[in-house]
């Protein structure tokens, strides 16, 4: 199998580094940044295209800027970068969106995927007047997808009756070319939603271990449904150097600046409860510390386990060794982003993605050359 690398564009230049209110212009004056920079999205756009990334994620959040009309435009800057469009059930008619993203994939030219994010947190989704319970959540989320996917794929009209949706003759004229589902969750209820409808299943950077067992969970949840041959890909916050001491030292530095900047703004260090299972399970994970050599979880303990926290240290030699680990367990995308996110996006371009491809091929010839 290939693999893939899908970036990240963020909409400004921030991180968990930077304080998210302010930044200092050369007179001194303060200037709040701006939560769209369309210069910052303009760049990160064209440098992850140059840099051999196959796809950027653009978020989704309940306060943060539309993903949909943010690929819209990247789209239309680029020829080649494909988007991962997150998107969150429940909010538009299934029927809507398939058509939104059926257009969206059309005018770039089949560049589009989407990432089902069902929400895991009752108060980020009651800011968007959702105030269901996450058992709820992935059932709505499973029966959208039925109605989405069909509206996909009908070759003409369609009644739809179920517990959320009730539509009657629909259908769209226009279809996707190729739009893959990615999906992520590990929740019972998401293992279930995941086998049934992802193309992708999209997981953390956790242990070599916990990675090979969801990928069985995963793998044996959707052959209750005849389906094999899914992907697997993994988030990651690679942290590269041009030493293995240089790569932990610049770790070790992270580490310092997030906590600095949580504690300027008054959140939490420690005592996290995430209510996620995902984040509940990464916590755990990094309150042992480094783990299988290069598995970093020093942000992941700072900050909950919120989101995309963990990474892999070293040179960009060793870093590609460790993701050739895990794509050896059946890992075939890789969703990296660091904590500087343009320059981090460039170096990985320039450092890292080359080089993994690279292992890539002779770990398949290698493969191929033992299995003759």
């Amino acid at each position: 199998m290939s693999v893939k690398f899908i970036g990240y564009i963020g909409f400004n230049n921030l991180s968990e580094i930077h304080s998210p209110t302010a930044k200092i212009l050369g007179d001194g004056v303060e200037q709040r940044n701006r939560v769209l920079d369309v210069d910052y999205v303009n760049a990160a756009a064209k440098a992850q295209e140059d840099g051999g990334f196959d796809r950027v994620l653009i978020p989704f959040g309940s306060n943060s800027p539309e993903s949909q009309i943010v690929a819209a435009h990247a789209a239309a800057i680029t020829t080649k970068l494909g988007f991962l469009v997150a998107h969150r059930p429940g909010f538009t008619q299934p029927t809507l969106a398939a058509r939104q993203l059926a257009t969206l994939d059309q005018l770039s030219g089949g560049r589009v995927a989407v990432h089902i994010i069902t929400g895991g947190a009752d108060e980020e989704m009651a800011r968007d007047g959702d105030h269901t319970q996450k058992p709820q959540r992935y059932a709505r989320t499973d029966e959208y997808l039925d109605v989405l996917k069909r509206e996909w794929t009908a070759t003409t009209p369609f009644d739809h009756e179920g517990k959320f949706y009730n539509v009657r003759q629909a259908f769209s004229a226009v279809k996707p070319d190729n739009l893959p589902v990615f999906f992520g969750g590990s929740s019972e209820e998401a293992i279930e939603v995941a086998g049934k409808h992802a193309d992708v299943y999209a997981t953390w950077g956790e242990t070599l271990e916990q990675t090979r067992e969801i990928i069985s969970r995963i793998r044996n949840s959707a052959a209750k449904h005849g389906r094999t041959g899914l992907g697997f890909s993994l988030s990651l916050r690679p942290v590269i150097a041009d030493t293995e001491e240089a790569a932990w030292k610049k770790a070790d530095e992270i580490v310092e600046q997030v906590k600095a900047v949580r504690v300027a703004a008054g959140l939490p260090i420690s005592g996290h409860t995430p209510p996620n299972i995902g984040a509940q399970r990464l916590l755990e994970t990094a309150s042992s510390g480094r783990r299988d050599g290069r598995l970093w979880t020093g942000v992941a303990a700072l900050t909950g386990a919120a989101g995309n926290s963990t990474g892999l240290v070293g040179t960009p030699e060793q870093v590609a060794d460790a993701l050739l680990e895990y794509y050896d367990l059946g890992v075939d995308h890789f969703l990296i982003r660091g904590f500087d996110p343009l320059g981090d996006a460039i170096d990985y371009g320039r450092d890292l993605i080359p080089l993994v491809h690279e292992k890539v091929e002779k770990f398949k010839y290698k493969r191929a050359s033992l299995a003759s």
